[in-house]
């Protein structure tokens, strides 16, 4: 709702049973000008982007479809991670991961498609996933952290390259001021990936095995892909 400009619940209490608010207070105000191109304001949810849907070629004549994710792709992610060595699901989520149930997959699937927004690429011969890169935007819709993971048999063809130029495309269109994430210091490909497209690269201080890479994105408003 974009005339809320503040919510205090106080207190609240929590016990075994839920939660139960006190006391409330509201602060509203005129809307102020929407900073996104797309989506109604009044939606908790964005209707599925369909304008972001984008056909591409990888290096070795591989043809996909590049979308946004949906709900209804979650069958899609098994055979997915599946594909993916453990040691590059290691330095994708910093640890070792052994089974991908539902409530695990689903995090992943179900979307707002404003904070969080995630594109997915699929072999249109197929319809196998292939990959997926996200983004999820903090409360002032001003930094945005992103993660990108590849099939490892697929590493070398630009499928990765690819995905993060649309993420970047999609926060500049969004007028998202930085892109960051986290990245292992051992994860060379996706440091050397980073410095590729811009970004600037420090020392995690606090992690001295990790990386910050951060990159400013432009404010001239991109047009969305063409499908």
């Amino acid at each position: 709702m974009p005339e809320l400009r503040e919510l205090d619940l106080n207190p609240v209490l929590a016990d075994q049973n839920g939660l139960i608010a006190v006391d409330a207070r509201i602060a509203v105000a005129p809307a102020e000008a929407r900073r996104g191109p797309s989506g109604h304001p009044r939606f908790a949810i964005r209707p599925y982007p369909k304008e972001w849907e984008r056909h591409a070629e990888l290096r070795d004549g591989t043809k996909i479809l590049v979308r946004p994710l949906r709900p209804e792709d979650e069958p899609l992610y098994a055979p997915f991670l599946a594909a993916v060595t453990q040691q590059d699901l290691r330095l994708r989520f910093f640890a070792p991961v052994k089974e991908f149930g539902h409530r695990f997959i689903a995090r992943f699937t179900q979307i707002d498609y404003a904070r969080a927004m995630a594109f997915i690429a699929i072999e249109e011969s197929s319809g196998i996933m292939l990959g997926v890169v996200r983004l999820h935007a903090d409360a002032n819709y001003e930094r945005g952290e992103y993660a990108v993971l590849v099939r490892s048999d697929l590493k070398g063809r630009g499928l990765g390259y690819l995905l993060m130029q649309m993420i970047i495309d999609y926060a500049r269109a969004e007028g998202l001021k930085t892109i960051e994430g986290q990245v292992l210091a051992e994860n060379t490909a996706m440091l050397a990936m980073c410095r590729e497209l811009g970004f600037e690269i420090a020392a995690d201080p606090g992690d001295p095995e990790a990386c910050i890479v951060k990159l400013a994105i432009s404010n001239q408003l991109a047009d969305a892909p063409a499908h």
